[in-house]
């Protein structure tokens, strides 16, 4: 009964660690929509980019990796020529598996003609007369073609998002057909995961990514067959419990079993982990997966780790003729990982003590025995938690990348076409927020291509100018209470500067709402009085701000071009402002051409955030762009001494929106 309720107590403290199935859901939702609409097949992209990793499958854990995988939509890999027939070669360049050599799970792919572009062929090599795609070669080829700065990492390339975010971007080949030599995959799922997963997973094929098996004969030209889209597809499977159990997997790798090792030193990784907890569930090692058992289930999964790592053999879910600890567990290796998880094995579940972020929930109850323990979702988490969670994910990824205008006609046919779709209300908000941004970047694309080209009349302009104007406010009822700052960036930019204000007023007041929510920050009590209980919708449109995001490329502001400048070359092309420091400084460039007296009062509450704020109206790694822009705005009322210190300021915060060349030339210019 005692371990029964430490199970109950740590899948509560899962849930608060993990998330609840609310929040895992809405995450996972949302990601998905946002991908769906990126890479319609109306927009005709030249490539494909797919979130991965445990970010995909639903966990936010601190520290994790941005994994995702990018693959050119020009180029099919098939696995027999009968495929060809499926393709029109004139628009595919089809590449050929050749297995034959290659250890299970590696291929070698083939090119039967030389009908690849410049950058794949420049990574090939001849072996006996035929030309075959180098993985070692392709990994220099696309090492730096998202971001200069990048670094070999594995199959990946990888570096560091705004200084302290890790990406690993993985360049790879997609094949719309399942690998033969996983075929028994399909005859092992009886009973997990469901028949339409299955068949899902089968339609989606796999991918290729650029890596060989370090022991095959052809390490630096074989490609690893990758399963990725089918592992989260069968998480996303997996009851909560079950997500949990794997959770709990992950953190015991990482604070118990790697917890200080290099990671040169680390033999034990995720896939590991996460391939134990698959084979645990399609075995039926544990009938039923509930709250009551968690830690059975962690138990259950770990002694399969410690199996396989006593026989040296840790086969791959869908290919188990690939043995993954081949290459690396093995001899002393394998023996010294061996005693390290025994020793653990032999000291039960009070391993787990040892985990910080765990070991409460265990004390909690054998301390108090008697303590009643309740799972059940919404008394683990208030709805106020589960809004911020959403609306936070929603903010860090509302964006639709750089477009064109025929881009953004594309974008709202296929929002029109998905609405149809079954959707959850997850889909649906996010929808809502992506279409409001859709709206902003066509209104701004319309004024550039009117105003930049000088064509057409004095009466076309203004019939433009009221389309765009009419977008923006649409988009406004669409999306948050900051999304009116976009009306009044554009009545700036054309120069309607008592209509800017006029909308300034009416959102500094929508801003200073006591429900407002604001990242991470609002006051609870009064959010749930204010819009307890109604849609996300409306919540959205009513009580929630987020971050503006000016792209390089389609909201220029005038007085922060330099800024907008610095970011993209450092290869950040949009630059990420907190809401009332832009609602101040539109206030005080329009205030200029209005009344001076409106101007210092702008100026005056610009700074008193530098002094009164908590990081809860600019949070602490947007201070960089914060600092800037007080000085731009003191700089302009005349004062350079004040400037020059807010530009130092500046300088001394995270460099997040990597504007610091722009601020040091700022500097400069100054000439005091």
């Amino acid at each position: 009964m005692a371990i029964q309720k430490i199970s109950e107590s740590v899948y509560m403290g899962m849930c608060l660690e993990m998330g609840t199935p609310q929040q895992v859901a809405s995450r996972r939702d949302i990601r998905d929509i946002v991908e769906m609409l990126k890479y319609n097949k109306m927009l005709n992209r030249p490539f494909t980019v797919m979130l991965s990793g445990s970010e995909r499958e639903g966990f936010r854990l601190s520290g994790s990796d941005l994994d995702y995988m990018r693959w050119q939509n020009n180029h099919r890999v098939i696995w027999y020529f009968f495929q060809v027939q499926f393709y029109n070669t004139q628009e595919h360049a089809l590449i050929l598996c050749d297995s034959s050599k290659s250890p299970p799970g590696f291929t070698l792919l083939w090119l039967p003609l030389e009908t690849a572009n410049s950058r794949v062929m420049s990574a090939c090599v001849r072996m006996n007369g035929m030309l075959y795609i180098s993985s070692s070669k392709y990994r220099e080829v696309t090492c730096s073609i998202i971001l200069s700065d990048s670094t070999q990492h594995g199959p990946c390339s990888s570096g560091l998002y705004g200084g302290e975010l890790k990406y690993d971007h993985a360049h790879c080949f997609v094949s719309d057909f399942w690998p033969p030599s996983a075929s028994s995959w399909i005859d092992r799922c009886h009973s997990w995961p469901p028949r339409q997963v299955v068949s899902e997973i089968i339609r989606n094929g796999c991918h290729f990514v650029a890596i060989g098996h370090k022991l095959g004969n052809h390490a630096d030209n074989e490609w690893r067959i990758s399963f990725s889209r089918a592992e989260y597809k069968l998480v996303y499977s997996m009851n909560h419990t079950q997500f949990l159990t794997y959770g709990l997997l992950k953190l015991f790798l990482k604070k118990i079993i790697n917890n200080g090792l290099r990671d040169g030193d680390k033999l034990l990784c995720s896939y590991h982990i996460k391939t134990a907890v698959f084979w645990s569930i399609q075995q039926n090692a544990l009938p039923h997966w509930h709250p009551k058992n968690l830690l059975h289930g962690f138990w259950v999964c770990f002694k399969l780790l410690l199996k396989w790592v006593y026989e040296g053999n840790c086969p791959n879910f869908f290919i188990p003729e690939n043995n993954m600890f081949l290459s690396n567990i093995y001899g002393e290796a394998q023996r010294m990982l061996f005693t390290q998880l025994y020793k653990l094995y032999e000291k039960g579940i009070t391993l787990l003590l040892h985990s910080p972020s765990i070991n409460s929930y265990i004390i909690n109850v054998l301390c108090n025995p008697r303590l009643t323990i309740c799972t059940v979702e919404h008394t683990l988490i208030s709805e106020v938690e589960v809004d911020m969670d959403i609306f936070y994910e929603m903010g860090s990824i509302d964006s639709i990348g750089r477009v064109e205008l025929r881009i953004c006609r594309k974008y709202l046919h296929a929002v029109e076409e998905s609405i149809s779709l079954p959707l959850t209300q997850y889909h649906i908000v996010m929808l809502q927020k992506l279409t409001a941004t859709i709206f902003q970047c066509t209104a701004f694309i319309l004024h550039r291509m009117y105003t930049c080209t000088c064509t057409g009349s004095n009466k076309q302009l203004y019939i433009v100018e009221k389309m765009a104007c009419n977008m923006l406010k649409i988009a406004a009822r669409f999306g948050c209470v900051s999304d009116m700052l976009y009306i009044a960036m554009y009545y700036y930019k054309t120069c309607k500067y008592r209509e800017a204000l006029s909308v300034i007023d009416i959102t500094k007041v929508k801003l200073d709402q006591p429900y407002l929510m604001y990242q991470i920050h609002v006051d609870r009590d009064r959010y749930i009085e204010a819009v307890g209980g109604q849609s996300l919708s409306t919540k959205l449109r009513q009580a929630v701000a987020q971050d503006i995001q000016l792209d390089v490329d389609i909201f220029d502001i005038d007085k922060l071009k330099p800024e907008q400048q610095s970011s993209n070359q450092h290869n950040e092309p949009i630059l990420i402002i907190p809401p009332l420091v832009l609602l101040y400084m539109l206030e005080l460039l329009c205030s200029r051409h209005v009344g001076t007296m409106r101007k210092q009062r702008a100026l005056d509450d610009l700074q008193v955030l530098a002094h009164h704020d908590q990081g809860q109206l600019v949070p602490a790694h947007l201070k960089d762009i914060y600092w800037e822009i007080l000085g731009i705005c003191q700089q302009i009322t005349g004062n350079p001494q004040a400037a020059l210190y807010s530009y130092q300021q500046s300088l001394r915060q995270d460099p997040y929106n990597r504007i610091q060349t722009a601020t040091r030339q700022r500097i400069q210019n100054l000439h005091i």
